[in-house]
């Protein structure tokens, strides 16, 4: 059962997929918006807290943070809280435009500058922890 536990968010995706490819509802095209809209209001409500997002998980990995960790991963997640707001806006965007560009964005495009982003953020912070700033 626990296997299971972590393929429900694949099955739940590919129920998705199934139902927008079979009967064509077009409410599915507001899955997108709906996951960005989650995602930013994850980041951005933790800017109110005393503890971000990005500093639990920095945290799971590393016992204590150091001042500049700190503010590194508080920066970095005002940088994830516009990338996903700009990211919900084009989603929006795009329920209104052909269903090929909806597809080539939401089910490319965006998983590319996520990648992206993760990358970028990667190497940034082998560059600060080498220069012994984080």
């Amino acid at each position: 059962m626990g296997k299971i536990k972590h393929f429900t968010p694949v099955l739940i995706s590919l129920c998705i997929i199934f139902l927008f490819y079979v009967k064509r509802i077009v409410f599915l095209k507001f899955y997108p918006p709906i996951c960005n809209s989650i995602i930013f209001i994850v980041f951005f409500s933790s800017l109110f807290t005393k503890e971000t997002v990005i500093q639990k998980i920095a945290r799971m990995c590393k016992d204590k943070l150091e001042k500049p960790a700190l503010i590194y991963t508080r920066n970095l997640t005002y940088v994830w809280c516009v990338f996903t707001f700009v990211n919900l806006l084009i989603s929006i965007w795009t329920i209104f435009l052909p269903d090929k560009i909806w597809l080539l964005y939401n089910g490319c495009i965006s998983y590319i500058l996520v990648g992206l982003l993760f990358g970028i953020e990667y190497i940034v912070r082998i560059i600060l922890r080498r220069r012994k700033l984080i």
